[in-house]
């Protein structure tokens, strides 16, 4: 009796190895009533296809139960290390269910995963981030929160991409923001600000551009908020970078105020190594980006941005960026092309 061992999991739980300690007693245990020592653990979920699901472990199972929220029909399930559930209809792109897995394995452990996951969005447009505001501010006529800038290369589906931000004080790499389904049309803006500074502050998931106040709110483009009142860019070193569902880097760009021979913290390094891998940010040189090599924010304030030059072909290197003059600030519009000089 003893020998069925029960698990339930949050999936983010056991990434970040909450879960360890029991791990190891529940292998003692199985050990003491002559089950298998190595713990069966529940590694990953995710949308494959827009009608396939799969469920990874650390060995084989068999699905004893599945169910989804919002109801999803199945129509086969494949057991093995990884689980390969086939739907009976194709889902719409980024829509978010949250799926209820119980497994079995050879030796009778049994396992119960509650985990998260967004439906397979084959539409992410091509993108480039194409405006920073690092510096937040307050006047007579409101909040100003730091922005993110994305503007369209493509059409497409916003839907399960996510936005990373590393920082002085974020160093550990977590979404801060994760979109929902949303179409979008090539060369249309969409502006994702770092706080929410009011109730006025409203995501713009509909037909209503002007839905969303806020300072810096665009009435022609779209118009996100990141929950929270919470620093997360800072112009001394950032690296902004989005991945789409398969961890594909599909922008980024790493700021910096010092031309430093080597980053400061070696989290900021290992983004760096990670860009150039992906081809998605790199040096003048085309070698691993260091400060040196990263686009110049020491001038920035909160209107005077850090902008992408529009004109230029994506170079994926800091010759593509520059600061705004003051008061050039444009979120939701082409870029300010005048350059702050001292």
């Amino acid at each position: 009796m003893m020998k069925n061992i029960h698990f339930f999991l949050v999936g983010v739980c056991l990434f970040l190895g909450a879960c360890s300690t029991g791990e190891a007693a529940s292998a003692a245990i199985s050990q003491m009533f002559g089950g298998s020592s190595q713990a069966l653990l529940f590694i990953n979920c995710k949308a494959v296809s827009e009608d396939e699901i799969e469920f990874e472990f650390s060995q084989p199972v068999t699905v004893k139960f599945i169910g989804f929220d919002p109801v999803l029909s199945v129509a086969s399930i494949e057991s093995g290390s990884t689980v390969k559930v086939k739907l009976e209809e194709s889902l719409a792109s980024g829509l978010e269910f949250t799926a209820d897995l119980l497994a079995e394995d050879a030796d009778k452990n049994t396992i119960n995963v509650l985990v998260p996951f967004r439906s397979r969005n084959n539409r992410m447009p091509l993108l480039v981030i194409n405006e920073l505001c690092t510096e937040n501010a307050a006047s007579n006529t409101g909040k100003k929160p730091e922005f993110i800038e994305f503007k369209m290369k493509s059409d497409g589906n916003l839907g399960a991409m996510r936005v990373f931000i590393l920082g002085n004080t974020n160093a550990s790499q977590k979404t801060i923001y994760e979109f929902k389904p949303v179409e979008v049309k090539r060369d249309d803006y969409v502006t994702l600000h770092l706080r929410t500074v009011g109730d006025e502050c409203i995501d713009e998931y509909g037909e209503n551009l002007n839905e969303s106040g806020g300072k810096d709110a665009s009435p022609t483009g779209r118009d996100f908020w990141v929950p929270g009142n919470t620093k997360l860019i800072h112009k001394d070193a950032s690296a902004v970078y989005v991945l789409d569902q398969d961890d594909n880097v599909l922008d980024a760009v790493m700021i910096s105020s010092t031309p430093d021979v080597w980053w400061k913290k070696e989290y900021f390094a290992e983004a760096a190594g990670f860009l150039h891998q992906q081809d998605k940010w790199k040096s003048i040189d085309g070698s691993i980006c260091s400060p040196a090599g990263a686009a110049m924010s020491d001038k920035a304030t909160n209107t005077r941005t850090i902008c992408r030059d529009e004109t230029r072909e994506d170079s994926n290197t800091a010759a593509d960026w520059y600061i705004t003059v003051t008061s050039g600030t444009t979120p939701g519009k082409p870029n300010n092309r005048n350059k702050f000089s001292n």
